[in-house]
């Protein structure tokens, strides 16, 4: 009895034992299939995507050697002009009397300081960190520019097969930037470029050191700022704007709720500070206009009736006169807002664009 019930309970286990490994087999073998199958979807799909990246690639690479040639021909149509332009503000500017460079840099001072703060000590800085450096790399670079664009309207001209045509006008776009960037590796002298760039990044640097000294107060507030912001925005923020994110670009929501928390702190930190920058701006800016003016009243021998005398450390006009150019300024500043109006913000906009460069760079910089 015992060896038969032994002999059943044997069979019924290696039954099981045998369904088990059976129904393992299966199961394994389908999981393999399953998951070749996907990898075989995938491909296609990683195929296409590859595709699809090389095709847009080859399309901006077109689209950049079609739009060359043009882009050239501006820029050696254009820089002479600004060259010429900028040396003749220039010329102009070292020709005037010290008098009327003051009055002018009062004027300035007094009624568009507080629009430009940081780009105004910008330039006090480079004035007493190098500006003779500048303006001699800057002279220097604009005499190679000028040196490669008469290469250029020379490179042009010529017509080496004799056809009667230019042989700039028989070559594709490709053919013409690897022509002119020759022409520009040839003709520039390097030597002088890199000592002209190291010079200028050299001021550059000195003006960025100083000018993160004397606005370290609005810096330290805009960082403050700036965390003490991103808390209430991770919390509240993040997550509804993820919900409308596709999933694979979440990773990019922080970098960029980052950059507009620090943008806004930046604003707010630097218009407290172009308020401040206004006020003292337009003072500062008065008393120069005040006693640039009194200075040419007294070169020219008008007195007013004796009110303006030769000694102007006897006379209370200056104060009077700079009080009042004061008050004018900053009104000024204020009914505009903070910003230049329309006609001249068309032709100042680099001004302003480094202006916003400065405060971000100086804020944000370590």
């Amino acid at each position: 009895i015992q060896s038969k019930s032994f002999k059943i309970v044997t069979k019924h286990l290696l039954f099981e034992i045998k369904k088990y490994h059976t129904a393992f087999d299966t199961s394994h073998l389908n999981l393999f299939l399953t998951m070749a199958k996907k990898k075989q979807q995938q491909k296609p799909k990683v195929q296409e995507r590859s595709l699809d990246v090389e095709k847009t690639l080859n399309q901006s690479t077109e689209m950049l050697q079609k739009f060359a040639k043009p882009v050239v021909d501006f820029i050696a149509m254009v820089t002479p002009h600004i060259i010429k332009a900028c040396s003749g503000m220039w010329a102009t500017y070292k020709a005037l009397p010290k008098t009327e460079v003051q009055l002018l840099t009062g004027i300035i001072l007094c009624f568009f300081g507080g629009l430009y703060p940081v780009t105004f000590a910008a330039v006090q800085a480079a004035e007493h960190g190098g500006r003779k450096k500048v303006v001699e790399a800057l002279t220097i670079i604009s005499e190679e520019a000028l040196i490669i664009i008469e290469e250029s309207k020379k490179d042009d001209l010529k017509d080496d097969n004799k056809n009667g045509i230019a042989d700039v006008k028989e070559i594709d776009s490709t053919h013409y930037a690897i022509r002119k960037i020759n022409l520009v590796m040839t003709k520039m002298d390097p030597k002088k470029v890199d000592a002209a760039i190291s010079s200028i990044y050299r001021v550059w640097l000195s003006v960025v050191a100083v000018l993160m000294v004397q606005f370290a107060r609005t810096i330290s507030m805009a960082l403050t700022m700036s965390v003490f912001m991103m808390k209430p925005v991770n919390r509240y923020i993040t997550p509804a704007v993820a919900l409308a994110v596709p999933n694979e670009y979440q990773k990019w929501i922080p970098v960029v709720l980052v950059w507009v928390v620090k943008s806004i702190a930046i604003s707010i930190a630097w218009f407290i500070q172009t308020l401040q920058s206004a006020v003292t701006s337009a003072m500062y800016g008065g008393h120069i206009m005040a006693d640039a003016l009194l200075r040419i009243c007294v070169k020219r021998g008008w007195t007013l009736g004796g009110w303006i005398t030769d000694d102007l450390d006897k006379t209370y006009a200056d104060e009077i006169i700079m009080y009042i150019f004061a008050a004018l300024g900053i009104l000024f500043q204020f009914m505009m807002q903070f910003d230049m109006p329309f006609p001249f913000s068309l032709i100042l906009w680099p001004v302003e664009l480094f202006e916003y460069y400065l405060k971000w760079i100086i804020t944000y910089r370590n």
